[in-house]
């Protein structure tokens, strides 16, 4: 469905600390990051695309969408909650505990916290236990 999505960051250090191991986690594989540029890419271990992307915005000015959220596939229940876990390690901020959301539908297990930017982001698994 996405080529890719890009969220921006401020700190394009900092972000990379953070992303990197969250998105090694899930399985997805570094495909660049350019310090000079000061954006970074992954994408699925088996596929060119769809890229997740960091970077500095264009203009220089970062500020985090109301409303604005990515969500990451997690492949089981345990992996939501060491996602979660380790983003609040690496400075994220809590914005949900890992737990069954049923309003979604009966299998939904998601996780949701803020990086150090602001941007929120989900983890989530689709599949019963």
């Amino acid at each position: 469905m996405f080529s890719h999505v890009r969220i921006g960051v401020s700190d394009y250090e900092r972000a990379l600390a953070f992303y990197a191991p969250l998105m090694e986690m899930l399985g997805l594989a570094l495909k660049f990051a350019e310090p000079e540029s000061r954006w970074a890419g992954w994408k699925p271990a088996d596929a060119d695309r769809p890229l997740f992307l960091i970077g500095a915005p264009f203009d220089g000015t970062h500020d985090p969408g109301n409303g604005q959220m990515t969500a990451f596939l997690a492949p089981d229940r345990a992996t939501v909650a060491r996602w979660h876990a380790f983003a609040l390690e690496l400075g994220g901020r809590d914005e949900g505990a890992p737990g069954l959301r049923p309003h979604y539908h009966p299998n939904y297990y998601g996780a949701y916290v803020r990086d150090p930017d602001g941007n929120k982001l989900c983890v989530c698994c689709h599949a019963a236990e």
